[in-house]
């Protein structure tokens, strides 16, 4: 019921995810970050404690084949979970369970790995992969953003997706993007979409406004000089 692509930029050490799925608020669960060390996608049925698990193996210098399958070896429900990380390197890993749920499989791309699971044709990770890998120069949003959509255009899910969710993180302790749409009874990819486009010019003066606000641009709100 869900479908994924995580992604490192070997450009700028960006790191993401890029997620959508038929259930509610996906992006409070599944997408995570951490600058300098890596992005996770815990998926289909979902144990958000699995990205924090990953990350500590990581930052203690695992890499990200190495963290997945040492987080996964023999963890309690562990067979309900799909899992998939990348690292500082482009590495990535990946768990798939033997109760994830319906047709179900991986795609491993350029520093990026798709994941999905209840998928209506089998090559819906490669055309993420695939997405991502064709656009390097461009922002690590956009680029999982394409892989989302690339997705959905060869077939996603075998029914309805309704929330959606992007996630990158940079050089600081929070993200430089969290985009969610948390319910869209008709096309939370597109609706993601239109945030990115309003929300990207206003990218960089945020992190300006929280590193350096005496010589942060105008915040644009009535009574704002």
């Amino acid at each position: 019921m869900t479908f994924s692509v995580v992604g490192h930029c070997a450009r700028t050490d960006m790191f993401g995810v890029a997620i959508t799925t038929s259930s509610i608020c996906v992006g409070s669960r599944c997408p995570h970050a951490r600058a300098g060390v890596g992005a996770v996608s815990t998926q289909n049925v979902t144990d958000p404690h699995l990205a924090e698990l990953v990350f500590e193996r990581l930052a203690a210098g695992d890499t990200a084949p190495e963290a997945v399958a040492a987080v996964a070896a023999g963890r309690d429900n562990i067979d309900y979970r799909q899992l998939t990380a990348v690292d500082l390197q482009g590495r990535v890993g990946h768990f798939t369970g033997a109760n994830v749920l319906g047709l179900n499989r991986i795609s491993e791309g350029d520093h990026c790995v798709a994941a999905g699971n209840l998928l209506s044709a089998p090559d819906v990770p490669q055309a993420m992969t695939d997405a991502f890998d064709a656009c390097p120069g461009d922002h690590l949003a956009e680029r999982l953003l394409r892989g989302l959509e690339a997705g959905l255009a060869a077939g996603g899910e075998e029914g309805s997706v309704y929330s959606a969710a992007l996630l990158v993180h940079h050089e600081q302790p929070f993200a430089l993007v969290d985009l969610r749409v948390d319910w869209d009874d008709d096309d939370p990819i597109a609706t993601l979409r239109h945030l990115w486009t309003r929300y990207e010019p206003e990218m960089k003066p945020y992190l300006v406004r929280a590193l350096d606000p005496v010589n942060a641009p105008s915040y644009g709100v009535a009574g704002d000089p």
